[in-house]
């Protein structure tokens, strides 16, 4: 059996964050209930990402889903979310910005490394897509990676989608 290394820890961000991005009645129970990302099997790749809440997404329709989770990890590792393959498949249920990137130092932001997903379901053969509060409906994949031999950036970032780009 391979011996992986390890890199990261899940963790829910403070309640505080996850009610000011979830304005809901009953965000409070939701909060109390997130599972924290896990593989499903020993030769599983991806941490599977469980609904926090029931989906239910006609045809063209799309959701912006507060995981509630964050993830601190070592520097030279990113993760990488997908959609469940299955749900991929039978739905062609898509991230609207193709892969999510998760970057090390997005854990430090002010929003405390919060993960969203702003999840489609662009399925062509007019079926409606439910995922029940608690079931997997995206993977997460931790990838190392490398830089560039004239690399000099010396910026931090605080915040999200676009901060890194300013």
């Amino acid at each position: 059996m391979a011996e992986f290394k390890r890199i990261a820890r899940f963790e829910k961000v403070s309640l505080t964050v996850f009610l000011e991005s979830f304005k809901e009645d009953n965000a409070n129970e939701i909060y109390d209930t997130i599972k924290l990302p896990k593989r499903a099997t020993i030769g599983s790749a991806g941490y599977d990402f469980y609904a926090p809440f029931d989906i239910q997404l006609q045809p063209g329709e799309t959701i912006k889903i507060p995981t509630g989770i964050r993830v601190t990890m070592e520097p030279n590792f990113v993760l990488k979310l997908y959609p469940r393959s299955g749900l991929g498949f039978k739905y062609r249920l898509q991230l609207n910005n193709t892969v999510g990137i998760i970057d090390s130092d997005y854990y430090f932001s002010d929003n405390e490394g919060h993960i969203f997903a702003k999840i489609t379901n662009d399925s062509n053969e007019h079926k409606n897509l439910f995922i029940p509060k608690g079931e997997a409906f995206m993977q997460g994949i931790f990838v190392e990676y490398g830089i560039t031999s004239d690399d000099n950036v010396t910026e931090f970032r605080n915040g999200g989608f676009g901060s890194t780009n300013k």
